[in-house]
């Protein structure tokens, strides 16, 4: 991954609908590279998906809770139970397993507090837990899906973060 990998990924992380004429354009390649470049950073799994972010109070979904689950039970048949089942409830953003004091986290978004609890009793509904502990945020402060990049490296510099074999190989 070089420099100009990085400015493409900057730009799309900014703004996935901007043309290949436009990102080429801003990174200095013509579109036959450019698109070249994307394509290969999908196939590789860099580029997970391109997705438009929806703003959830707009839609009706202004209550973000944080719940922290406690299990007894860790086995891997209860693991992969739990996770498929929690996967599966679409209020659930996001969905963690955790080291500390806390098993799993959940970033949960519902509409308001009675959606909140009627997702809380499915929750606690679907394999024994020794302890669900939520949290509802009242703000949202920051909140993006744009990664902090490295700064793209001068000619021949190693990537910070990346293996040495993979350095820059110019601008």
């Amino acid at each position: 991954m070089d420099s100009i990998d990085l400015k493409i990924l900057a730009l799309l992380q900014t703004d996935a609908t901007l043309s290949i004429a436009a990102i080429g354009e801003r990174v200095g390649l013509s579109q036959t590279p450019c698109w070249k470049r994307i394509q290969r950073l999908e196939a590789d799994g860099v580029i997970d998906r391109r997705v438009a972010v929806l703003d959830p109070v707009k839609l009706g979904l202004g209550l973000t809770v944080f719940v922290s689950i406690e299990t007894a039970d860790h086995s891997r048949d209860w693991l992969e139970r739990f996770a498929g089942t929690v996967s599966a409830m679409p209020e659930v953003l996001e969905f963690y397993r955790m080291a500390g004091d806390v098993d799993y986290m959940l970033r949960v978004v519902v509409a308001d507090m009675s959606a909140y609890d009627t997702f809380y009793k499915r929750l606690i509904a679907t394999l024994p837990l020794k302890n669900v502990t939520s949290r509802f945020a009242m703000e949202k402060v920051k909140s993006t899906t744009a990664l902090p990049l490295p700064a793209p490296p001068t000619n021949g510099r190693q990537i910070q973060g990346l293996p040495p074999t993979l350095v820059a190989v110019g601008e």
